[in-house]
């Protein structure tokens, strides 16, 4: 007989486990020593232990599923119950059962996890659909098609819902996308026949810009080219392929003439600019002439340098009010000094002058009198007053004067 903590073997060779509901008959040892009968059915216990171990790392580790383990930790539990083993069976319940209860919890876990997959999926279809019907309106038409493309991709890595909802929603995103190619290719349709008559109405330009180009009436073509640019900016863009042809024949026409009249404006320009250093000489001369001592030799001078003046021609016209400034200044001295020559050999302006001289003179005097009287008798009020009058008559008399000298005297 031999006998450890969890099972024995008595006389017969008959093995036995304790559990917790007693002792429980493992089977029966005729072929060796009841020590290697317990070795042997501990080894068989072992071998459960390792099973269930594997079957525990596999459920933590792996994406077993549920139906697999729970037949796994069936199969197990068949071998534990059937009591062909020593050891703590008890035990090896307990983990079976545990193993059980974790992969129920798991099994919830995944159906709550694939409940909110199936939650957010359905959202974010929701979504794409939304999106893709506010771009159906969109005028955007690479930007939104771009996009549009971009949500397909997104909907195919999407999980599929119930099939009825999943169509629904498929029926929706594919009408928005439908509607939007729709309007697109209408839009492009439009624009193709606007760009076909931009097309036409820049080649009458083009035609219309090239019989010009010989033209020399250079005001009026120069204004007419600029009309023509302004339809050419208003007639739209043509096709690609015509606009940068129609282009260059346009604006090729355009510079031919324009080369044509910057070539004549410079040759003009370099005729004004030698009319320029002509005309600042003659400034220069007239200028000499100040200040007049001999009015009628300098009349006569400048109406010579006029004469060469008018005989020079034109000057460009960024100077022109500078030189002419010049002259006209002369001019003006001139003037002044004949103006002044009249007042001087003017008998009846001189004695209206001396007459004026005469009466402020008067006045001054009697102003003066009256206010060094006020103040002798201690009227300062009455003094100061007269005095503030004297003071303007003073200034009158002291103008006149200066005018009487004017003439002569």
């Amino acid at each position: 007989m031999s006998s450890d903590r969890w099972g024995r073997v008595d006389e017969a060779g008959t093995v036995y486990v304790r559990t917790a509901d007693g002792e429980k008959v493992v089977g029966s040892w005729q072929a060796g020593s009841p020590d290697e009968a317990l070795a042997y059915f501990e080894r068989k216990y072992d071998g459960l232990v390792v099973e269930i171990s594997l079957l525990e790392k596999r459920v933590k580790t792996t994406d077993l599923s549920t139906k697999d383990a729970n037949t796994a930790i069936a199969h197990l539990r068949e071998q534990v119950d059937a009591h062909h083993a020593v050891g703590d069976l008890d035990a090896l319940r307990e983990r079976l059962d545990k193993l059980a209860r974790t992969i129920e919890e798991r099994r919830e876990e995944r159906k709550a996890h694939k409940a909110k997959q199936t939650e957010e999926a359905h959202k974010a279809k929701e979504d794409l659909v939304a999106e893709a019907e506010q771009l159906a309106q969109s005028e955007q038409w690479r930007v939104a098609g771009e996009r549009l493309r971009a949500l397909v991709d997104i909907w195919k890595g999407l999980p599929r819902l119930d099939r009825k909802t999943d169509d629904e929603l498929w029926h929706r995103f594919s009408h928005a996308r439908s509607a939007f190619s729709k309007r697109r290719k209408a839009h492009f349709a439009q624009l193709d026949a606007q760009r076909e008559e931009a097309r036409q109405r820049k080649e009458k330009l083009v035609a219309e810009a090239e019989s010009l180009s010989g033209s020399r009436d250079w005001g009026p073509t120069a204004a007419k080219y600029r009309d023509l640019m302004q339809e050419w900016k208003a007639a739209g863009r043509a096709q690609r392929e015509h606009e940068e042809d129609l282009w260059s024949r346009f604006r090729g026409a355009q510079d031919v003439f324009f080369q044509a009249r910057s070539e004549v404006f410079a040759e003009r320009d370099s005729e004004q600019r030698e009319n320029l250093t002509r005309k600042e000489e003659l400034a220069a001369e007239a200028e000499k002439l100040l200040p007049i001592t001999d009015l009628k030799a300098a009349r006569a001078a400048f109406r010579a340098i006029n004469e060469r003046w008018d005989a020079i021609g034109h000057v460009p016209r960024d100077s022109k009010a500078k030189i002419e400034g010049r002259v006209h200044a002369v001019e003006r001295a001139l003037q002044e000094a004949e103006e002044a020559e009249w007042r001087r050999s003017n008998p009846e302006a001189r004695a209206r002058a001396a007459g004026l001289t005469g009466q402020l003179q008067d006045a001054v005097d009697k102003l003066r009198e009256q206010a060094e009287k006020a103040r002798a008798a201690g009227n300062t009020a009455k003094a100061a007053k007269l005095e503030q009058e004297l003071a303007g008559r003073q200034a009158l008399l002291d103008q006149a004067l200066k005018g009487l000298e004017e003439f002569g005297g």
